[in-house]
């Protein structure tokens, strides 16, 4: 009921012009229920709200452009860890479909959501693609939870190779959450293609976890990925210096690929079930000193 009633408001239009405070309050109320405590925040989801108003660090801009982190990644585990880039487009038109591969992955940079997967572009729908790239292009992920490092980045739209691996019918999502550069968690998604996705978190032995969020777990639990330890290692080195931040990674024909950085998780509005974990994953979280807007 709650996400039917932000989803019918467009919350992050209708109150564009509400400052970041009050706004965060009413999408908290709306989103996890009750008063969102920023004085004494205890939860993981309080946290991040405190975050988001009190932690601004300049460099998390660059970390979350799809384009941008690119090098940056590259330049701490290795550019064999990074998708490379077929394309960078400023607007839908700029595209040449034609000069794409067969396979191939387009997104927007700047957001969350906005991918067009291309397995086989002989019965690609273009215009259909082009519609979905022309709205993400045209919206801002500042407004809808107002995570401070969206807030001036440049709409883009990057074309990368379309992942498959030899030996695995799907490919996985490892997301890592780290906490002052420690892999607390990790979130292991499954089963996207077959539209009903497998939500399934462990710790760092990769020993499964007693709580669930809105998407069921598996039955029986997903293998621990070949290269797991590998993984660990990127997610601790990628995560050094930041108080906390999810790194994504893939695994596909015996290498680790680096997928995205996300600094707030859900937008810092994570149902967890049994609520207790909330209590548990914001132990981990410690805040920082107040890093003020510039």
């Amino acid at each position: 009921m709650k996400s039917k009633i932000i989803h019918k408001l467009r919350l992050d239009k209708k109150l564009k012009h509400w400052d970041d405070e009050s706004y965060l309050r009413l999408l908290y109320r709306l989103r996890v229920g009750g008063r969102l405590n920023l004085d004494h925040p205890i939860t993981y989801n309080e946290k991040l709200q405190w975050l988001k108003l009190n932690y601004h660090d300049q460099s998390q801009s660059f970390l979350v452009d799809k384009y941008e982190v690119k090098e940056r990644v590259a330049s701490q585990i290795g550019r064999e860890h990074v998708i490379p880039t077929l394309g960078v487009y400023d607007a839908v038109e700029e595209i040449d479909f034609e000069a794409l591969p067969e396979s191939f992955v387009l997104k927007a940079t700047h957001d969350s959501g906005g991918v067009v997967l291309v397995p086989n572009k002989s019965v690609l729908d273009t215009n259909k693609a082009k519609t979905k790239l022309r709205r993400s292009l045209g919206r801002s992920y500042f407004y809808a939870g107002r995570e401070p490092q969206y807030r001036d980045l440049r709409p883009r739209i990057i074309a990368e190779p379309f992942i498959v691996d030899a030996t695995e019918a799907q490919l996985r999502d490892y997301k890592f959450f780290c906490f002052d550069g420690e892999v607390k968690a990790l979130l292991v998604i499954s089963d996207r293609a077959s539209g009903k996705v497998k939500n399934d978190f462990f710790n760092a032995n990769y020993e499964r976890m007693d709580f669930w969020q809105p998407d069921p777990s598996s039955t029986v639990a997903p293998d621990k990925p070949k290269r797991f330890y590998e993984m660990l290692d990127i997610a601790r080195k990628l995560s050094q210096g930041h108080p906390h931040v999810r790194v994504d990674l893939y695994e596909a024909n015996d290498r680790v690929y680096f997928g995205e950085m996300t600094f707030y998780p859900l937008g810092g509005f994570l149902n967890f079930n049994p609520r207790q974990w909330g209590k548990i994953w914001g132990d981990w979280l410690n805040l920082p000193e107040p890093m003020p807007n510039r």
